[in-house]
């Protein structure tokens, strides 16, 4: 006989569904979170993007530098992250939708527009990345075969995101830290350099770049975490999976480059490449990286839906697959470093508001309604935070830095090495929000404190 519980288990949903009307399964453990993002972790742009860790101004920091400021970005970064899916686990609400909550409906559009722009971008680098590295070990294909094959799987994966991710957690998991494990064995064969050797100016402007890489799925980390089965152990997988990591493949790029490339970033893939069977390794980590074009192109098409509640998300993620696809094809990764400082002056302020005021201010109650009116209070906290980063780092676009030159000029604000545009912009964010929070709540404040007397 079959009990309430087999039955209700048993009518529940395995997949997402097609609209945001439909039922949201709950099926997703904190191991299946902890996969997911322990594969989002590792990426080929991390071995890569190791350089603007070790050398993030003029001069090479010391290796102590670079992994201090590993540490510190990823923990940071990623604790936000796995904070930030905690508002998806509690409602079910995927995060462009949750903005409706702390924005207004909307309000919301504004942040989703910027989400989908990036997420596109997103997944033109990652098919971009997938096409090089394979073209580096199959080189008689040409590479855009690899793009467009890469692209098509993107988006098959996308249609089915819970499935992708069980598979991930019983098969890929375990060959993506066999390989890591086995790539950073055979570079630490090589003598490193000494610990201290180097400085460490610009160690801020690291941290803030570690932070970037680890903010940019703050937008989409409750299109997971919706379906958690529970909140903590979501939270724990979340923070422990991807910050284990991202620091591992990043220390794997920081050794290959005081090692074997001599600090050539262009290098990386052919020094694995030309460790013993490291083509297979690498081989591995090329095909695994699916999985973060997947998660963009998904949750791409979940942002869309905050448009659009009714519309198929299989159709929206055709269309980003081939969009993504035709950029990737069309498109050189050249300014990897400018797009994650744009990030994370947009995003990282977005997070400290977020938090601040889903577990102070709303004390984790958010209406979610089609029509929510403007919270302009949040809103301003959200663009004072954005200010307090440019201020710090207007990253390097010639007319933009300019303009917040001459803004700092104005204020008479002088940048000290130790100011981290992360920390600071979600600080002022923070606070922000809490003091207008406090502004918009005085005339009711006062009337129970009228009220009391009488």
């Amino acid at each position: 006989m079959t009990t309430t519980r087999e039955r209700t288990t048993a009518a529940e949903p395995t997949e997402v569904g097609l609209t945001l009307e439909d039922a949201n399964p709950r099926n997703l453990t904190g191991w299946d979170a902890a996969a997911l993002w322990g594969n989002l972790g590792v990426s080929l742009l991390g071995f890569t993007g190791a350089i603007f860790v070790l050398v993030p101004v003029d001069e090479p920091m010391s290796l102590a530098a670079a992994l201090t400021a590993l540490v510190v970005g990823t923990v940071l970064g990623t604790l936000g992250v796995a904070a930030a899916g905690v508002p998806g686990s509690d409602t079910g609400a995927p995060s462009m939708v949750l903005l409706r909550g702390l924005f207004g409906t909307r309000p919301s559009y504004l942040p989703t527009a910027l989400n989908v722009v990036q997420l596109i971008g997103w997944t033109t680098f990652e098919l971009v990345t997938i096409g090089t590295a394979m073209h580096q070990i199959a080189s008689g294909v040409p590479r855009w075969t690899y793009v467009l094959a890469g692209g098509v799987l993107t988006t098959v994966l996308a249609l089915r995101p819970l499935g992708w991710i069980r598979v991930l957690r019983k098969y890929v998991t375990v060959a993506v830290l066999v390989a890591l494990v086995y790539l950073l064995v055979q570079l630490l064969r090589h003598p490193l350099p000494a610990f201290t050797r180097g400085t460490w100016n610009g160690f801020w402007i690291a941290v803030d770049t570690v932070i970037g890489v680890a903010v940019s799925w703050v937008p989409l980390v409750s299109d997971y975490s919706r379906h958690a089965r529970s909140t903590r152990s979501t939270f724990a997988g979340t923070f422990a999976g991807y910050s284990l990591t991202q620091i591992f493949c990043y220390v794997i790029g920081l050794i290959a480059l005081v090692t074997v490339t001599h600090g050539d970033a262009d290098r990386i893939f052919g020094a694995f490449m030309a460790i013993p069977v490291g083509t297979v390794a690498f081989g591995v980590l090329a095909v695994r990286e699916l999985d973060q074009s997947f998660a963009d192109t998904y949750s791409t098409a979940v942002s869309l839906q905050n448009f659009w509640p009714r519309f198929d998300r299989r159709v929206l993620a055709l269309a980003v697959g081939t969009v993504a696809t035709v950029c990737a094809l069309a498109l050189n990764v050249n300014d990897y470093e400018n797009f994650l400082i744009l990030i994370g002056s947009v995003f990282v302020p977005l997070l400290g508001v977020l938090v601040t005021d889903y577990f102070l201010v709303s004390r984790r109650r958010w209406d979610l309604g089609a029509d929510i009116r403007p919270r302009w209070s949040t809103l301003a906290a959200w663009v004072i935070g954005f200010c307090a980063y440019q201020v710090i780092n207007p990253g390097y676009i010639g007319w933009w830095t300019r303009m917040w030159a001459h803004v700092n000029s104005w204020l008479h604000i002088t940048v000290e090495s130790w100011m981290s545009a992360s920390l600071i912009s979600f600080v002022v964010a923070a606070v922000a929000t809490l003091v207008l929070a406090l502004i918009r709540s005085a005339p009711q404040l006062a009337g129970r404190i009228r009220r009391a007397r009488r």
